[in-house]
């Protein structure tokens, strides 16, 4: 059987009384594109932040290629975050630098790779994303759907086994959204890579998933192919898929109603 290049185990995380992960367990395998779904404030930025090293867990263990990245040294966490690519929801380009050195700077930082070499590279990558001869352009300069891209150019710098999106297609118009989604299906057959993505807009979902882990107030309540996510019964799951009010907003809807006479 394939091992496992991601595993979450018993994962806890509370802020004083306020539980967010409650125990959580998941298995991501090799090569596969990989989608935590789920409601605003569900914990999924929560479990993000773990996943990439930004903060620790109250309880519980990440393992990264068998290496335990709770417990790992500082050394060690380094090491393993150079494997690691991260395009993050606000694409969180430097606004001070050109889109090139954005996309060379992960290089210039952990490789000795000569300046002419590392600037091959950075064409090659914004290539890859559609952005050949943008090099020269400042962020500003670049619409939300090209930032997106250059910070996808960036992620992929140091050709990371495994790639983690916050939210892709967040914030862009739904033909560029589109374009992302096949962009990452391009990139992932490209570079044999594992893709995270933790989102909540079901169209990407349904475009670019392996695989889907629904979570529902700290807990994971559905895992499984997006054929299965459609034959589920569990309620939440439901809801989810047919974008269903909770009980309480249509209590709220009615009560509005009857003030305006509705």
């Amino acid at each position: 059987m394939v091992e496992p290049i991601i595993k979450i185990r018993d994962l806890h995380t509370q802020y004083g009384d306020k539980k967010v992960l409650k125990g959580i367990n998941l298995d991501i395998y090799p090569y596969e594109t990989f989608v935590i779904l789920g409601r605003s404030g569900c914990g999924k930025s929560t479990l993000l932040r773990h996943l990439i090293g930004l903060q620790k867990p109250t309880q519980g263990y990440i393992y990264i290629k068998d290496n335990n990245f709770v417990t790992a040294s500082e050394k060690e966490k380094n090491d393993i975050l150079k494997n690691i690519g991260m395009l993050f929801q606000s694409s969180a380009l430097f606004n001070s630098m050109t889109v090139g050195d954005n996309v060379a700077l992960p290089l210039r930082e952990h490789t000795p790779q000569p300046d002419s070499t590392i600037k091959i590279m950075t064409r090659m990558k914004l290539g890859l994303v559609g952005l050949s001869g943008f090099e020269n352009f400042m962020p500003a300069e670049l619409s939300g759907g090209m930032k997106k891209r250059a910070a996808l150019a960036r992620a992929l710098a140091m050709d990371p086994e495994i790639l983690f999106c916050d939210e892709p297609s967040a914030g862009l118009d739904p033909i560029v959204a589109v374009g992302i989604d096949n962009l990452i299906l391009k990139l992932k057959k490209a570079f044999k890579m594992t893709i995270v993505v933790v989102t909540h807009e079901l169209e990407s979902v349904f475009v670019i998933a392996d695989r889907i882990a629904l979570l529902h107030e700290g807990e994971f309540i559905f895992v499984g192919t997006k054929d299965e996510m459609r034959r589920s019964e569990v309620p939440v799951v439901r809801q989810f898929l047919q974008r269903a009010p909770d009980e309480d907003d249509m209590d709220k809807d009615k009560f509005l109603n009857s003030l305006i006479g509705g």
